[in-house]
This record gives C-alpha cells, sequence and structure tokens, in this order.
C-alpha cells in the first residue's frame, strides 16, 4: 500500500497489516489520499470535465433563463441602493423575494463583463463545476480515487442539478455553499480546531443569505458529527458548538438586521410577505410556509377572488382592428418535438402528494431519483463496514495504538454528509407546502458522496471478512438502481433500447463482484465495481445531456426530453413579444413617467419589460398578491408624476391582486387594444390602463379599497 501511496517502495505483507500502517501513516501526514498524483489530477479532471460539458453545451440558447432574477439584477446596477436591498425594479418599489449573495455575485459579473444572459449564466456554471470539484476533493482525501470520482461523477450527472446550473436562480450557489461547509466541518470534526467549526458556520450563514432556512439542512449532521467526533473533551466541544452557532446567527442574520432597521419609507417593500419584513418573508414564504403548505402551494389558491377585468367586447375590438388593416401573423417557436409525445405544454410545478416515496413520483423521480438507491445503500454498507470491519485501515492516536470508531475521519464524513443526505430526504419527502421539482438539487452532493464512500465500502466488505453481508449489499444496490432507472426510463419514455442494456450488463457486473469476491480477486470486485457505476451513471447522464436541446423553462428549471422548454430572450413567445413592444411603444409616446413607465400586477409580467429597458414596477410583487400598494399609495404616485399606466392581466392575475389593482379597475381609463396598437385583436386578457387625472379618484375610494 505504501508503494502505491508514494509511487513505489517496499511490497507489503498480504495479511494486511502493512496496508493498515501505511494509511494510518498517511492520515497522521494529514494525506489520506491514494494512488499516483497522475491518477488523481486525471481523476479530478475527468470529474471537471464532464460537469463543464454537461452544464455549458448550448447555454447562450437559455437567454435570460429566470427573467425575475434577470430583470432584478439588471435594476440592481442601476444604483448601490437597488444593489444592496435587491430591488426589483429600478424605482425601489418592491425586492425580490430571497436573500442577496447569489444575486450579488450575478450583479458583480454583469459589471465586470457587462449586462447580458451570459454574464447572468457564466457565474452558475462555474459554481456547479467548482461543487463537483469540491467532491471530489473531499472523497479524495478519506476514500481514495474511484470512490472520489465515482461521487464526483454521480454528482455532475445529477439531472437536477444539471438544469439548475444551466440556469441563473439560487440553488448553485447555496449547494456549493453548503458543501463547503460540510467540508470545514468535517475538518473540524478531524482536528477538533476552532477555526475548521467556525468557517463551517461562516459559510452556512452565507448560505443561509443565500436561499435563507434551506441552508440549515445541513446543520443537524454538522452538530452531531462535531458532537460525537471531535478530538477534544465533551465540555469543550459543546462550548465551541454553542459558539459557532452564535457566529451562525450573526452571520445569517447581519443583511436581515440591517434592513430591518431601516424605514420602509427609505426602501423597497419585501417581496412576498405580508408584513413587509424581512423576517416574516424567512420564517412564513421562505420557510415554514414550504413545509406547512401556505398560499401559492398546491392546492391553496382555490377560492381566491380574482379581480374581474372590463375587457371591451371581442366584435368591437375586432371591428377596430379591421379598420386598421389586418398585420402579418406572427409566427410561434417549436422546438423539435421528441417522439413519442413531443414536450408537454406546461411545467410540472409541484412535487407529488407527501409520503416516503415522494422523490420516485412524477415530477421528482426524473430529476433526482436514478441514483438515489445506490447511494441510500452506499450509506448502508459505509456505516455497517465502520461497525464491522475493524481491519478497514483507520489512523492511530499514537503509533502502534488503535483510535476509537468515533476517531476515524470516515465516521464523520458519514455522519456529515449522510446526515445531510437524510434531513434532505425527509424534508423533502414531508413537506405538505411548495415543493418545486428543483428543489431535489440539494440531493446532489450529499447523494454522491454517499455513492462514492458507498461503493469503497461495498468493495471492501465484499474483499473482507463479511463477504455475504457485502455481496447482499451489492446485489441489493444494484438490483434497486437498476430497478428504479427501468422504472423511470419506461414512465418518462426515454431510451427504452437501453432497457435490455441495463438487465443484462447489471447482471453481469453482479456476476464478476460474486466471482471476484469467492475468489478472493481485489481487481475483479473493483472491475466490477467500476462496470456497475459506469452503467448506472450513463442513463442520467443521457438524461441531463437533453436540457442541451431547449432553452431551459425559467421558473420551474428541469431535465428531461419531454419537460416544458421555456423560450430564450426574455422569457416570451414571439406573440407575447410583441404585445409587449406594442405596449411599450404607446406608452412611451403617450406621455410615459421616468420613474414607472408601466406598471404590472405580478413581476413576471414587468420582468420583459425591464429586461429590454423600461422602467417598469410590479405593485402587487412576485406572485401578484402582495400588499406593496394600496389605492392611496398609487394615488401618490400618480400626483408625484411617478406613474400613469398600469397594465392589468398577465402572470399571476387571477389570483386577486392587491387595493391598488381593484382601484385601478374601478377608477382609470380603459384603452382598448386597437388604441394601442395591439398586433392581435384580442391580447389574451392584457389590459392597459390610463390613470393620468384620477388621483382624486382614487384617493376618495382608498380607504374602502387598501
Amino acid at each position: 500500500m505504501i508503494a502505491r501511496l508514494r509511487g513505489g517502495g517496499t511490497p507489503q505483507p498480504a495479511d494486511g497489516s502493512g496496508e493498515h500502517v501505511a494509511v494510518a501513516r498517511a492520515f497522521a501526514r494529514g494525506d489520506g489520499t491514494r494512488g499516483p498524483l497522475a491518477l488523481r489530477v486525471g481523476g479530478l479532471a475527468v470529474a471537471v470535465a464532464v460537469a463543464a460539458v454537461l452544464n455549458s453545451v448550448e447555454l447562450s440558447q437559455n437567454g435570460y433563463a429566470n427573467v425575475f432574477y434577470s430583470a432584478g439584477v439588471r435594476s440592481m446596477l442601476e444604483s448601490w441602493h437597488n444593489f444592496f436591498f435587491v430591488s426589483f425594479d429600478g424605482g425601489g418599489l418592491v425586492s425580490i423575494d430571497k436573500p442577496p449573495l447569489a444575486l450579488w455575485v450575478q450583479a458583480a459579473s454583469s459589471k465586470l463583463f457587462g449586462f447580458s444572459p451570459l454574464s447572468l449564466l457564466l457565474p452558475e456554471v462555474l459554481m456547479a463545476i467548482a461543487a463537483v470539484a469540491v467532491l471530489y476533493l473531499l472523497l479524495l482525501r478519506r476514500f481514495g480515487v474511484a470512490a472520489a470520482l465515482g461521487g464526483a461523477l454521480t454528482m455532475a450527472v445529477f439531472p437536477s442539478w444539471v438544469a439548475v446550473s444551466r440556469a441563473n436562480g439560487v440553488d448553485t450557489m447555496l449547494i456549493l455553499l453548503s458543501l463547503l461547509a460540510c467540508a470545514a466541518a468535517i475538518s473540524a470534526c478531524e482536528s477538533g480546531r476552532w477555526r475548521s467549526l467556525i468557517g463551517a458556520a461562516i459559510l452556512v450563514g452565507l448560505a443561509f443569505n443565500t436561499k435563507t432556512l434551506a441552508a440549515f439542512l445541513v446543520v443537524p449532521g454538522i452538530a452531531v458529527g462535531y458532537l460525537l467526533c471531535a478530538p477534544v473533551p465533551l465540555m469543550r466541544r459543546i462550548l465551541q458548538l454553542l459558539a459557532a452557532g452564535a457566529v451562525l446567527a450573526v452571520v445569517s442574520f447581519a443583511w436581515i438586521a440591517v434592513v430591518e432597521a431601516t424605514p420602509a419609507s427609505k426602501r423597497p417593500y419585501v417581496g412576498s410577505s405580508t408584513n413587509n419584513t424581512e423576517l416574516g418573508l424567512t420564517f412564513e414564504y421562505n420557510g415554514f410556509g414550504r413545509v406547512e403548505g401556505q398560499k401559492g402551494g398546491p392546492g391553496q389558491n382555490r377560492g381566491l377572488a380574482g379581480a374581474r377585468v372590463p375587457i371591451a367586447t371581442q366584435r368591437r375590438v375586432e371591428r377596430e382592428r379591421k379598420a386598421e388593416g389586418p398585420l402579418p401573423p406572427i409566427h410561434e417557436v417549436k422546438f423539435p418535438p421528441t417522439p413519442p409525445s413531443g414536450r408537454e405544454r406546461l411545467p410540472i410545478p409541484f412535487g407529488p402528494s407527501p409520503g416516503p416515496l415522494r422523490l420516485f413520483g412524477k415530477g421528482l423521480g426524473d430529476q433526482a431519483a436514478w441514483s438515489l438507491p445506490l447511494a441510500l445503500f452506499g450509506l448502508l454498507a459505509l456505516a455497517l463496514m465502520l461497525i464491522l470491519d475493524r481491519r478497514a485501515p483507520a489512523p492511530p492516536a499514537a503509533a502502534g495504538e488503535q483510535r476509537p470508531l468515533r476517531r476515524d475521519p470516515r465516521v464523520a464524513s458519514l455522519i456529515v454528509l449522510g446526515g445531510w443526505l437524510l434531513t434532505e430526504w425527509i424534508v423533502l419527502s414531508g413537506s405538505s407546502g411548495i415543493v418545486h421539482p428543483y428543489y431535489v438539487s440539494a440531493l446532489a452532493p450529499a447523494a454522491g458522496a454517499m455513492t462514492g464512500a458507498g461503493l469503497f465500502a461495498l468493495t471492501r466488505l465484499a474483499l473482507g471478512r463479511f463477504k455475504l453481508l457485502g455481496l447482499v449489499l451489492w446485489v441489493a444496490a444494484i438490483v434497486a438502481t437498476v430497478a428504479v432507472e427501468v422504472m423511470l426510463l419506461h414512465r418518462e419514455h426515454y431510451m427504452l433500447w437501453f432497457v435490455p442494456v441495463l438487465l443484462l450488463a447489471g447482471a453481469a457486473c453482479l456476476a464478476v463482484i460474486g466471482l471476484g469476491s469467492l475468489l478472493g480477486r481485489r481487481k475483479g470486485v473493483t472491475a466490477g465495481a467500476a462496470l456497475a457505476l459506469v452503467l448506472l451513471l450513463i442513463a442520467p447522464a443521457a438524461y441531463s445531456s437533453t436540457t442541451w436541446l431547449a432553452p431551459v423553462q425559467p421558473t420551474f428549471p428541469a431535465a428531461g426530453p419531454h419537460q416544458t422548454a421555456g423560450h430564450g430572450g426574455v422569457g416570451l413567445t414571439p406573440r407575447s413579444l410583441a404585445l409587449d413592444r406594442a405596449i411599450q411603444n404607446y406608452v412611451t409616446s403617450h406621455g410615459g413617467t421616468r420613474r414607472f413607465a408601466l406598471l404590472t400586477v405580478a413581476a413576471e409580467t414587468a420582468a420583459p419589460f425591464i429586461l429590454q429597458g423600461m422602467p417598469a414596477a410590479a405593485i402587487a410583487g412576485y406572485s401578484g398578491i402582495d400588499p406593496v400598494l394600496d389605492a392611496r399609495g398609487l394615488a401618490h404616485l400618480l400626483a408625484g408624476g411617478q406613474a400613469r399606466y398600469v397594465l392589468i392581466g398577465g402572470e399571476y392575475s387571477s389570483r386577486g391582486g392587491n387595493g391598488a389593482t381593484r382601484a385601478v379597475i374601478a377608477d382609470c381609463r380603459e384603452l382598448v387594444p386597437a388604441e394601442w396598437h395591439s398586433p392581435v385583436a384580442y391580447p389574451y386578457g392584457l389590459v392597459l390602463f390610463d390613470c393620468a387625472g384620477r388621483e382624486r379618484q382614487l384617493l376618495r375610494a382608498a380607504p374602502g379599497r387598501s
């Protein structure tokens, strides 16, 4: 084994004692890696290359991807005030409903390279590649090259992870920071050093400033791992954890504290909150509401009173349009359909009903489940190996003295990374609130870690004193993973030709592993394990590569040939883009105001206007129901010459709006489509209102409408 560590040396005894001593010395030196340097670097290069290819090919077709965030970044570039408070619009009316860190990074990239789709998407790609590299290096020191490569590749081809990394959401940064926190925490578990534990707390705090409470799902594993494994007295471990918790709280809530201390009149309304506070947003909409159920979740919008828009009759509008003469037809872009059923017309916004098998159901399964059985059995195998196979090399406390099991660095890895996997699994499976399919991307690093480390453990068990147990676990892991992949391939009508290959090759891999185990041939078992891993990663890798075929769906990014595609550009179809341009041209040439040339109901409707350079804003926030403005607030904007035109309709307008939207419908003048030169006779519910001179009416009615 020393020869393998150093690239040469004297052969060691066949009973395994030489290997034990070699690895112990390697751990004592702080070097748990195994294999020649070229092999270690080569493994890292392969993992990074796979991640880079999957995340960057045809990236430019995604355009601005999530236009809500993209429009916000453009607005943030207009002033330091907008930047700090993550204002969605340039006028500072309402903020984005997420903490600032990921958006600050996108804004910095846009400032450096110029505002463009690629300057927004580039940070996500680089962070995705970095996360795969971090996982590789994390596993390398503790489990060797094969485990590191297997784990990193499993993460790199994780479909949901690829989908979110090709968009400009906040999940990529959340997952990278969470993984870095786990790496720091495992180092702290091994050394007991303050700086490593505090570093982990700071990284979790930064992750909190990326996606609030979702960052805390790594904390249980970190806390338990340090409490059990750190090589310092128990009381010191407790005090260190309390100190790290204090640091975590300070870092997590520092930005929120500044926002809360700023008078509401001096900052944007906190988007998606009901009380204009970041604390409310953090613990309600972005927090426990996601778990317990909330407005906006599956089944939660029934019965909401939608605002009735008095659109002019179709006959009158058609007559007025015909008087102007017909316009050439607008050709919609259609992506080549994928046999047999083409692409879905609408995205899947939520996962199936909560339950233990939820992650394998429609909407979530094809985004995450491909490798979950292998990861779960890998976690089990690693735990059993560490408990049962005490011949597995572990670092001694001193020469000739065996450390207790809890001091084995791989125990800390099991608790921290395995704990992260189980926590994510439980929360995603049991939440009754909003669980979008792309949330399962958070499983990618921990699933990859347990897959790589599990292959290490399964191989050692199959070659050690517990061969039968090892072989049973190998059979269960491969059979379960193959069964899940076959189910997913059939359900998604994808690569059906691969099913018999998967079944036959899986059986062959088991035969090779079993024969190698019975004959005591390490090369046979490791070869079978390597072939099994490659075989089981083919389908998810191919599924992930389908993200190259069409622009990513901006709000619900997902891999798969049948998933709803986005439109690229500013996120609109040619028909909708023509409507927006007609509205923009009319407003600009008919007294559009400077601060808010156009107000819309929800942010998704305003975002394309902002991306095209028009000062627009949303008077009811992202979801179309935020109490951002009431009738009185809108009247003040009108009186100050800061607003005039309001566009009712569009995304989420049927949810009911707020006091301002109801006041517009009641008191402002409706402009028929012919008046603003709509390119289509009936603009699908978009109604433009002119509120010039209506301040008094709005103020009179304000008490009853706000």
